[in-house]
């Protein structure tokens, strides 16, 4: 519209608002809406196709509205977006439609109670591909679990596209289906724990590898004060229920998951666990295929929410497993070392700095090694390592920054650096690096003007001023790089 500023206020959104382009839908204007032509027709938006309806502005209306002749301005409610709308929701992420909200209905946004006023307890939210041989079985035992220990709740199951009749299958035991078309494990729970109306959600296998009964369980540990619970199957894998790459590979990933992001989860990837609804906001979770299991717990152990164990058992699963080990097992290390930016770029690009240097020291000083002395070849890898570790710190440096300003990732030490040093320190550090190996091609320009521009005899000093001018260069940028992060941040405060 043209001539009015709408200014945004509060408004409640609708539960069942999918997108923002539905939620943001014109109201029909009223049939009695006189239509007024334009005096000045200079600034006429033509899909207005010759004149604009007048009509009081009353509070809470939405739709395109103009004030009358000689009534001032009102104000009109424009739904917000939050960062649960799902607004650029993307980190190790395949195939998410970044236009969309994702999930479709924050957790935050669903009523625990349900149509007959009573307070769901737990949300059990079975993920179902293909799993006509177990998903009404699994949806029976779920609510007998539930009825056995007199709590009240639901079963979701989470149709991810079968064409073999689960999701009748598990209508007709009775659950709650919710279709989510967009393939993979993450995708599946994503969708389901935004739909969950329960206090506690416990999350299952639909191939009935886990034993059902174990429902209460996890809910009592969460009543004992945790809020993630993680089943753990190293102590009771049942013969042929688990392969040996895969009994070899889950402690490999788990160990390795702990060692980088301080946990001490003995089974990441299992999949029955449970958690409290209301930390769901606090997880952000994001990923969408089997690393969604590893994500979890790297999110709440940065988070440092009360995490625990209990065991559980792993039975042969009935049906066609959709496992890949080689592919599931690289997304699982892929994301460890994404959440990781200081292991994955900080430190080998700090090794590479030193031993750069290490290397240009020993050419000048000079040193022998293996009976030869180092030359300007050696000096030459010495810069390429230089240039690669200063490059590979700084993306781990706006790695980290994006981790607090994107995923709100609790960073202390980055904090601290960020409160005390500005984009105007990195671009004098860039300069004087700059003016040093300029100055150094001066002292090589000087010296070959001495011998009359004949053969250059300082190769070894000009590399060292290239590879200055280059370092200089690389804090310069990624200064910028920072302060370009950093903008988000400084909306936020502002």
């Amino acid at each position: 519209m043209d001539d009015v500023v709408a200014a945004a206020v509060p408004e409640k959104v609708r539960e069942d608002a999918h997108s923002e382009r539905e939620r943001r839908q014109d109201a029909p204007a009223p049939s009695d809406v006189e239509t007024q032509a334009r005096s000045n027709r200079e600034h006429a938006d033509p899909r207005h196709r010759g004149g604009l309806a007048w009509l009081p502005l009353a509070k809470g209306q939405v739709g395109d509205v103009v004030a009358g002749p000689r009534q001032p301005l009102g104000e009109v409610p424009i739904p917000t977006l939050r960062a649960a709308d799902g607004r650029g929701i993307q980190a190790v992420v395949d195939n998410a439609h970044v236009h969309e909200p994702y999930p479709p209905r924050p957790a935050e946004r669903v009523s625990s109670v349900d149509a007959a006023g009573v307070r769901l307890q737990v949300s059990v939210v079975i993920p179902c591909l293909n799993e006509a041989k177990t998903i009404h079985e699994c949806v029976r035992g779920a609510y007998a679990a539930l009825a056995g220990a007199a709590l009240d709740g639901e079963v979701i199951v989470v149709d991810n596209g079968s064409d073999d009749g689960s999701g009748e299958l598990a209508r007709d035991a009775g659950a709650t289906i919710i279709e989510e078309p967009r393939q993979g494990y993450g995708s599946a729970y994503l969708t389901g724990l935004a739909a969950a109306r329960g206090e506690y959600i416990v999350m299952v296998d639909a191939d009935l590898t886990y034993d059902l009964g174990d429902i209460p369980k996890f809910v009592a540990v969460l009543d004992a004060g945790a809020q993630v619970v993680i089943g753990n199957r190293m102590d009771g894998i049942r013969p042929g229920a688990m392969s040996l790459l895969s009994r070899i590979g889950n402690p490999i990933l788990s160990k390795f998951l702990n060692a980088l992001h301080r946990t001490s989860v003995r089974d990441v990837h299992c999949g029955i666990r449970a958690l409290r609804r209301d930390v769901l906001p606090v997880l952000s979770l994001r990923t969408t295929g089997m690393e969604f299991a590893s994500e979890m717990v790297i999110r709440a152990a940065r988070e440092r929410l009360d995490m625990r164990e209990i065991p559980v058992e792993l039975h042969p699963r009935a049906g066609e497993s959709k496992l890949s080990p080689f592919r599931d097992g690289w997304r699982h290390l892929r994301l460890i070392l994404v959440y990781n930016p200081t292991f994955l770029f900080i430190l080998p690009g700090a090794a590479m700095v030193i031993a750069g240097l290490a290397v240009t020291v020993l050419v000048f000083a000079p040193a022998h090694l293996f009976g030869h002395q180092l030359s300007i070849h050696s000096l030459i890898v010495g810069s390429l390592l230089v240039l690669l570790g200063v490059q590979a710190i700084g993306l781990g440096i706006c790695a980290r920054a994006y981790g607090v300003y994107f995923i709100g990732e609790r960073d202390a030490l980055f904090a601290r650096l960020r409160a005390r040093f500005r984009l105007e320190h990195g671009v004098v550090v860039a300069a004087l690096v700059i003016g040093g190996g300029l100055a150094l091609f001066g002292i090589v320009g000087e010296r070959w003007a001495s011998h009359g521009f004949g053969r250059l005899q300082e190769e070894r000093l000009a590399i060292v001023a290239m590879t200055a001018v280059a370092f200089g260069a690389q804090i310069f940028f990624t200064s910028f790089l920072l302060s370009v992060i950093g903008l988000r941040w400084r909306d936020r405060d502002a």
